[in-house]
């Protein structure tokens, strides 16, 4: 008697942004057996969100903030699950994202490495046993990129800053005074093709920590991002972490 396997389903992906993470994610998922690209949409086609588009499993959208109305419409339609990964997004934007989780499995995060989310788990450890310690972010990233400071800096002074005791300085200039002990420097760096570069010091007495991840290329969070939509799709209704997902 023939013995009889089970066949897995594929997961069913609709991609939001065909710039360069947009254009990666495609080729991630058209080359993973588990997966059928169902569609991509970009800044020409976007008002296919509303209706034209096809249903899927999961959307992951790594297009631009504005496009947030749309990307509303798309998953309140089709029930898809949402992966996002766009940044700039305001409080209320933030809050719009999260309210899908109503209805749909959602889940935004400024970054979708592996390494950055340990990096942020270090850092939070790093800062409740250094408390004494001055602490500053320094972000770099390549010379396109349109926001400042980087939604991954932000998750970073989220870790060492989870009570909001300390204020948040945005660089300094002119006779800014001795530095307050109550407050966290963020600064941003950008030049040339850096894929993203990311450092949390800690300065205190005749020592210095520092803890830092380096991308070398932005695969590392497209792949981030897929193997999230993998997992997203079998959970409830919800607004999810990174760190659920992946280390829960």
């Amino acid at each position: 008697m023939a013995n009889e396997q089970s066949v897995q389903q594929e997961i069913g992906v609709f991609v939001i942004g065909d710039g360069r993470m947009g254009t990666i994610i495609r080729e991630l998922v058209e080359a993973d057996a588990g997966l059928k690209l169902v569609g991509i949409v970009g800044a020409d086609t976007k008002e296919d969100l509303r209706e034209a588009a096809p249903a899927a499993d999961v959307a992951i959208d790594f297009s631009h903030k504005d496009m947030l109305p749309l990307v509303e419409a798309y998953v309140a339609r089709t029930g898809a699950a949402l992966v996002s990964g766009v940044t700039g997004y305001s409080e209320e934007e933030l809050a719009r994202v999260k309210d899908l989780g109503r209805n749909s499995a959602v889940i935004h995060s400024a970054n979708y490495s592996l390494g950055v989310a340990v990096l942020r788990r270090l850092a939070a450890q790093a800062a409740e046993a250094l408390a004494e310690f001055d602490i500053e972010i320094t972000e770099t990233h390549h010379n396109q990129k349109a926001d400042a400071p980087s939604g991954t800096a932000k998750l970073l002074l989220e870790a060492v800053n989870p009570g909001g005791a300390y204020e948040p300085v945005y660089g300094r200039e002119g006779m800014c005074g001795k530095r307050d002990p109550r407050e966290i420097g963020v600064h941003a760096l950008r030049g040339g093709t850096v894929a993203g570069t990311h450092t949390v010091h800690f300065f205190g007495p005749d020592e210095e920590v520092e803890l830092t991840h380096r991308a070398t290329s932005r695969r590392i969070f497209a792949t981030g991002a897929v193997a999230a939509a993998k997992r997203i799709v079998a959970r409830e209704p919800g607004f999810y972490t990174f760190d659920e997902l992946m280390f829960a």
